[in-house]
C-alpha cells in the first residue's frame, strides 16, 4: 500500500498487535490578508494608560498587539473588526498588530504605529509590566485552567486581580517578588472570554494584560456576545470587554503585605469595593 503525502498533510501510521491506526494532521495555508491598526495615528503622545487600539481584521481570527516587539495583549476579531485596551512601556512605543488562525499560524504584519507615553509616575526605576507567552488559553468547562504570566519591574510585593470575563467575581492575590507565575480558573460553559490581568507595586503603578480565555464546546445562544460594548453578537463568539479606561485598581499598601494574606485580601476587596481609579486622578 503506498501513501502519498502532501505538502501540507503529515500521517503517521501504528500498528499494534493486528489492528492498525493512522493519525494526521491537515494543515491549512496562514492568514494572507494582514489586520490594520486604525487607532491610535502615528506620533500621538499619550499622558494615561490604557490606550484603546482599534482596526480591522478577518473574522475569527485572533488578534495580537505587540509594542516594541513585546507580546502586549490579544482579542478575537468579530464582525471584522478588533478593539484592544493596551498598555504601554515608558517612552516611544512602536505598535505592530498580527493576526493568528486555530493552529496559531501567524499572518502579515499590520501598517506600524509609533506612539509615545509621558509616564510621570514611575520614577527613576522601571515601571512595573505583565505579560505571557499565551496569547490564547482554553480549557474544558468545569475543569482547571492553569495559565502562566510574568511580572517584571516595578517594586514588589504586588497586588494581582484577575477579571476572567464570564461574570465571576474577580480573583485577588498577592505576589512577593516579580517572575513568573500560574493563574486559575474555572469557566462553567463554552465561550471566549476577554480576560483582564492587573497588577499594582508597592508604589501603586499599575499595568495590565488583555488576554483570551476559551471555554471548549460548541457555543450556543446563551454565550454568545460581541467584540466591543454596544456592538451586536455574532454566531460562534462569545466575547466580553471586562476593563474600561476608567474602570477600578486595587491601590496596595506595603504594610498590609506583611500583616498577613487574609487581612491584605480583605482590604483589596474594600479598595475595589470604593470604585477607585486606577491610576490616580
Amino acid at each position: 500500500m503506498a501513501l502519498l503525502l502532501s505538502p501540507v498533510n503529515v500521517f503517521a501510521l501504528t500498528q499494534k498487535s493486528d489492528s492498525i491506526g493512522l493519525t494526521g494532521k491537515i494543515s491549512a495555508p496562514p492568514p494572507t490578508v494582514a489586520p490594520t491598526i486604525s487607532f491610535p495615528t502615528n506620533n500621538q503622545v499619550f499622558k494615561e494608560v490604557p490606550v484603546k487600539v482599534t482596526g480591522i481584521c478577518t473574522t475569527d481570527l485572533l488578534v495580537k498587539i505587540f509594542k516594541n516587539n513585546v507580546f502586549g495583549g490579544s482579542v478575537q476579531c468579530v464582525n471584522g473588526s478588533y478593539s484592544l485596551l493596551l498598555d504601554l512601556f515608558s517612552g516611544q512605543n512602536e505598535l505592530v498588530a498580527r493576526v493568528y488562525d486555530s493552529i496559531d499560524q501567524p499572518g502579515p504584519d499590520s501598517n506600524t504605529v509609533q506612539v509615545s507615553f509621558n509616564d510621570t509616575k514611575a520614577g527613576a526605576g522601571s515601571r512595573v509590566s505583565i505579560t505571557s507567552n499565551y496569547a490564547k488559553r482554553g480549557a474544558n468547562p468545569n475543569t482547571v485552567l492553569v495559565w502562566p504570566v510574568i511580572i517584571s519591574g516595578g517594586t514588589g510585593p504586588y497586588a494581582v486581580s484577575v477579571d476572567w470575563g464570564d461574570d465571576s467575581e474577580a480573583d485577588l492575590s498577592s505576589q512577593a517578588f516579580p517572575g513568573s507565575f500560574d493563574i486559575k480558573h474555572i469557566y462553567k460553559s463554552a465561550g471566549i472570554y476577554n480576560t483582564i490581568v492587573k497588577v499594582v507595586d508597592r508604589d501603586g503603578i499599575g499595568a495590565f494584560l488583555q488576554i483570551v480565555g476559551v471555554g471548549n464546546g460548541p457555543l450556543s445562544q446563551t454565550n454568545i456576545g460581541s467584540s466591543d460594548p454596544g456592538s451586536q453578537p455574532v454566531s460562534g463568539v462569545r466575547t466580553k470587554i471586562v476593563w474600561q479606561p476608567a474602570s477600578v485598581i486595587i491601590p496596595f499598601i506595603f504594610s498590609t503585605f506583611w500583616l498577613g494574606k487574609k487581612y491584605e485580601l480583605h482590604m483589596l476587596r474594600k479598595k475595589i469595593t470604593r470604585g477607585e481609579r486606577p491610576f490616580g486622578d
